[in-house]
């Protein structure tokens, strides 16, 4: 038999979206092969222990257009899904839909994870399908420009109701089955705009940390990055801060004063940062070393907050206390190096291009897909041209949007109204939709793009803020050292698919 829902593992169960550099596209991808990895061992053990063998989740494909909306194209590609029927209360109980996101998918999708917990509870049928053109899901050549034209949140959407439809087959669903769908960053807007196009299929969607709203110029990320960590109740404080913001405009004069080779070799740079463009990607590649820290607090990362700021402000006992900022935002990253276990610090914009540029298909590329669904519909483009930001004002709107025309042949021109479509389409962060709970950690810098604010009548209980919280991490499987706040953010939740589940069986009997 399957085994119950696991308690303590510390992994997330999806890749988070960013726009950032390469660094932190390696930063997050080694924090979640980390997170399964010790995921997948507590299964193990716990399955082991408690029936003395293993049981696993159904692994299918379904055969899905190419293009939903061309009758004429006849293509098709091979989308990856999970199964768990081990608590389904037969005939009739519920099916929590997990969806994909920008990255591949497995098996934990159904395996582990609050909505997991919740399905044990409510009898739920689990499912779970990885998003087109990432993982598995993708043709030999569909990296190739004129292939991911078929790569969008429209697409994906459609994708989602053909998946609907096999799953109602294969295990005789009427309407009697509610369906509630659950997913997390942008696969947390994916829920929700399921939930808000496809009503008749969706009766509710948790949207975690899900930014509904697109944006070109996100430099409102940056500015919460620096509030967070301000934040005291995560260990953060305004001397933090300010030391942070301190130890980038010193590594900024020291470029720009023409000792390159210096800071190159004191942040273990794989090239030395001559050129204008390597020293914007070495400007990038030190923020997303705090970015990370920030995005994944207390979530498996190489530090937390309050970590990284008891070496910024002199608290740790580690290092000499009269470093000064420069110097200790070089011990951050030396920690971050060992934990990756890299032999030096990305600052070539050239090899960026080229691996944006790489269409050989992998199981765990990712990046170049992404980085094409920012330029043709969301943008979230991370800058750094304001006070607010405590990084350098070197990351510009600019040299972010530049990728688009050299790797895609996207103009630039273009991506406001695609952007403006974008939201026009799924109403932004105010949507007219009912049924469907907005959660956000408050030290998040996504939840700029969510929605914070409870609506009217219907749809009077639709967000919900969780103090201390950093992204995604209610999605996470419980465990005992879980700040309150989380505790009772899970336990809303859990409340609201409650009533929703109620609410539809009383309509199954009207």
């Amino acid at each position: 038999m399957i085994l119950s829902p696991i308690r303590r593992v510390i992994f997330f169960l999806l890749l988070d979206i960013a726009c950032s550099g390469r660094l932190f596209w390696r930063f997050k991808d080694r924090v979640h092969r980390l997170r399964e990895q010790r995921g997948k061992q507590h299964f193990l053990m716990r399955a082991l222990s408690k029936s003395g063998h293993v049981a696993r989740p159904k692994e299918g494909f379904i055969h899905q257009p190419l293009d939903h909306f061309d009758g004429e194209n006849t293509e098709t590609f091979s989308q990856k899904f999970y199964v768990n029927d081990f608590y389904w209360d037969r005939p009739e109980g519920p099916v929590f839909l997990y969806i994909g996101g920008e990255g591949p998918m497995s098996e934990t999708s159904v395996l582990a994870g609050h909505h997991v917990e919740m399905a044990e509870e409510f009898g739920a049928l689990l499912v779970a399908l990885e998003h087109r053109f990432y993982g598995d899901s993708i043709n030999p050549d569909g990296l190739e420009v004129e292939n991911l034209v078929y790569l969008s949140s429209q697409q994906a959407l459609a994708d989602l109701t053909t998946f609907h439809r096999h799953i109602s087959q294969q295990y005789d669903l009427s309407h009697k089955n509610t369906w509630i769908s659950f997913g997390g960053s942008y696969a947390g807007a994916l829920s929700a705009w399921l939930r808000g196009k496809f009503p008749h299929l969706i009766f509710g969607a948790v949207a975690s940390s899900a930014p509904v709203r697109a944006k070109l110029d996100f430099s409102s990320y940056n500015k919460m990055v620096g509030l967070s960590l301000m934040d005291e109740s995560v260990g953060g404080s305004n001397k933090c801060a300010g030391n942070v913001w301190e130890a980038f405009a010193a590594v900024e004069a020291a470029l720009f004063a023409g000792n390159t080779t210096e800071v190159g070799k004191d942040f273990d740079c794989c090239e030395t940062p001559d050129s204008d463009d390597d020293q914007i990607e070495l400007m990038q590649s030190l923020a997303d070393v705090v970015i990370g820290i920030v995005q994944y607090n207390e979530e498996g990362g190489p530090l937390s907050i309050s970590q990284l700021c008891d070496i910024m402000t002199n608290k740790s006992e580690s290092y000499d206390e009269e470093l000064e900022a420069y110097d200790r935002l070089i011990k951050v990253v030396e920690i971050y190096q060992d934990s990756e276990d890299t032999p030096c610090l990305d600052a070539s914009h050239e090899q960026t291009i080229e691996e944006l540029s790489n269409t050989t298909v992998t199981k765990t590329g990712s990046s170049r897909q992404w980085y094409y669904q920012t330029c043709t519909e969301f943008g979230f483009y991370q800058t750094c041209e304001d006070a607010s930001c405590p990084f350098s004002r070197m990351l510009t709107l600019q040299s972010q949007t530049e990728l688009c025309p050299q790797v895609f042949d996207i103009p630039t021109h273009t991506l406001p109204e695609r952007i403006a479509f974008t939201n026009h389409y799924y109403g932004g962060n105010r949507p007219e939709t009912h049924h469907v709970l907005y959660v956000n950690g408050k030290i998040d810098p996504w939840q700029e793009l969510s929605v914070l604010h409870n609506g009217t009548a219907m749809d009077r209980d639709r967000a919900l803020l969780i103090p201390d919280t950093a992204h995604c991490a209610d999605m996470n499987p419980a465990k005992a050292e879980d700040r309150p706040t989380l505790q009772h953010a899970r336990e809303h939740i859990k409340r609201h698919v409650a009533i929703w589940l109620k609410e539809a069986a009383w309509n199954h009997m009207i």
